[in-house]
């Protein structure tokens, strides 16, 4: 029977077949006749044997078991499998773990992870990576565990196109959890390991943050404070606890790597790590032997990095072009922290990771994966370069005025001829004269594939909305440092520049929350945005008269541009451009035909 079910799946046959007379196909006692319940059994025999389902598709599971025994099933689905042992790998690592990357999430299990997977592919590493997760439990409960740890991992394509490849370097997922007396222990056994040289972290910038918009410490970092290590809830205060216990363990050495996009982000790390084990010290919960561990370099580094790859929420068409291939279970869950993830990761392809080598106890060949491993200066330098002038500036231009002009994708406003120009003129006439070249990378060839790759591509579900969150915050970098160079230049003048005057009288023009067609718009969060809304209280669009100066005030405030616009020369220029916006319906579209060829 197996044989006859295997020919017709092999063949592609979809026709119908009869399970008439139900069990007793399969060598069972049952009633004979047609019945139902003998029916429906038959047929479920009959698409056991071999993984198929009653459509005549593979059924294909993101387990263990799935992508060591249906191979072929994988493969017809044009799914990339390990090359290695994942048995074997993950028994290894467990035993002598090397890597433990704190923030279980899309960007580590898309791209981080694949690193090393492409290390284990390659035959450059023998054991993978486990990942502990400080803020939503439920991700391991809910993706970790019945997956086993892996990944099904989707690279959108600029043409339309995806690829496929099951990610399975991540050997455990652990909840780092001090209320968790099993999963807390797990951890704490890693770190005493002498074979561990290396954590890393996806946690986001707020994770690094132990204080208020206040200035006073958060109460869980009071808390922690307070209770010491064995109570530790805070991420930075966890990592700070399982520092300690490896410091007792025999003073092992020890990168601690931050590998999310903010800038000196190892700075950051480490200057949080500090702040509680020095707490710690004046309360006696750990020794003053500790502090000097952590400031010894040779004992315990914080390496510097930048990171740039877009990993966006789980897209609907590729859930269903997976389960379509016949992958089951790749429905996102929605967890008790709302976070919303799936058993799929859908990521851009290009990717970068620049990070400081300095890892006192040794570390994976990330190089051999394509990571630059490199000195402090010129991760800062790389740094500088995507989020001053060849990514970040244009996200933020394209942001303002995709909400004005109601576009719900980036990539759709890479088809506005004014919108294009526009980020062009900043980024090859004005960003690029004053560019950071940081060596290693071609700020050229970066702008290149931003414009012309990464931006347009149809798959990226990134929202203007989304990455018009917080502009306030952003300008300061993404466009004051461009203004700040062209000041200290003795060849260049600042009141020269146009189009990163236009991005911000754009982005003054979005404060008021009309779009072009004089309809209210849903603005993106700011924790600035009720202050400067105040301030340019009296404006409104399409009145170009109910202007009478309130834009003074903000165009002098240092903290928001990194310059007084005023003594730049540009003041003048975005009052005279925010003004022509308001002029009436299709005001903002208008504008930016007269300023962008």
């Amino acid at each position: 029977m197996y044989a006859i079910m295997k020919a017709l799946y092999d063949t592609g046959f979809d026709g119908i077949i009869r399970p008439d007379h139900g069990r007793m196909i399969w060598g069972e006692k049952a009633m004979p006749g047609y019945g139902l319940y003998d029916r429906a059994l038959g047929a479920a025999y009959l698409c056991g044997p071999v993984g198929v389902n009653c459509k005549g598709e593979s059924e294909m599971k993101l387990t263990l078991q799935d992508v060591t025994q249906k191979k072929n099933e994988f493969e017809k689905a044009g799914i990339t499998l390990p090359s290695y042992d994942i048995e074997a790998v993950h028994k290894k690592t467990l035993e002598e773990p090397v890597w433990v990357h704190f923030g279980a999430g899309n960007i580590f299990r898309g791209y981080i992870a694949g690193l090393q997977e492409d290390l284990l592919n390659k035959g450059a590493a023998d054991r993978g990576i486990i990942a502990a997760e400080t803020f939503d439990y439920d991700i391991i409960d809910k993706i970790y565990k019945p997956h086993e740890s892996m990944t099904l991992m989707v690279t959108l394509l600029p043409d339309g196109n995806t690829s496929s490849r099951v990610i399975a370097s991540i050997a455990d997922g652990i909840k780092a959890n001090t209320a968790d007396e099993a999963e807390y222990g797990r951890l704490k056994a890693i770190f005493v390991n002498p074979s561990l040289q290396m954590i890393s972290f996806t946690v986001t910038e707020k994770g690094y943050a132990l204080k208020g918009i206040d200035g006073n410490f958060l109460p869980v970092v009071v808390s922690d404070i307070e209770n010491g290590p064995e109570s530790a809830k805070h991420a930075m205060s966890i990592v700070a606890a399982l520092l300690f216990e490896r410091f007792k363990a025999g003073r092992y050495p020890l990168a601690v790597v931050s590998m999310d996009n903010c800038s000196h982000n190892g700075e950051k790390l480490q200057a949080s790590v500090m702040t509680i084990a020095k707490a710690w010290a004046e309360k006696g919960f750990v020794t003053k032997e500790f502090i000097t561990y952590l400031e010894d370099e040779s004992s315990i580094s914080f390496p510097w990095s930048m990171i740039d790859k877009i990993t966006p929420r789980p897209a609907k068409a590729v859930e269903e072009k997976l389960e379509a291939a016949g992958v089951e279970e790749m429905a996102p869950v929605i967890t008790s922290r709302n976070t919303y993830i799936a058993p799929f990761v859908n990521a851009e392809g290009p990717q970068y990771l620049v990070i400081e080598d300095k890892f006192p106890a040794g570390r994976p060949a990330l190089e051999k994966a394509g990571v630059y491993l490199t000195d402090r200066d010129t991760v800062n330098r790389v740094e500088r370069m995507k989020v001053t002038t060849c990514l970040n500036p244009l996200h933020t231009a394209l942001a303002v005025y995709g909400c004005l002009l109601g576009y719900n994708l980036i990539a759709d406003e890479m088809n506005d001829k004014e919108l294009t120009g526009l980020i062009r003129h900043i980024g090859y006439d004005e960003g690029m004269k004053v560019v950071t070249d940081p060596g290693i990378l071609s700020p050229k060839a970066f702008i290149d594939e931003v414009i012309e790759k990464r931006l347009p591509n149809p798959f990226m579900p990134d929202t203007p909305q989304r990455i018009a969150t917080d502009t306030s915050q952003k300008i300061v970098v993404r466009f004051g440092e461009t203004m700040k160079s062209y000041m200290a230049s003795s060849e260049l003048d600042c009141s020269s520049l146009v189009y990163i005057p236009l991005a911000i009288a754009g982005w003054l023009r979005y404060l008021l929350g009309t779009d072009d067609k004089l309809e209210k718009m849903e603005l993106s969060s700011d924790p600035m945005l009720a202050k400067l809304q105040e301030k340019l209280s009296g404006v409104e669009a399409g009145k170009p008269e109910t202007y009478t100066g309130q834009l003074k005030e903000i165009l002098t405030n240092k903290a928001i541009f990194g310059v007084d616009m005023y003594e730049a020369g540009l003041a003048d220029k975005v009052e005279g451009m925010f003004v022509e916006m308001l002029a009436g319906k299709d005001a903002v579209r208008n504008t930016l035909k007269k300023y962008v060829d």
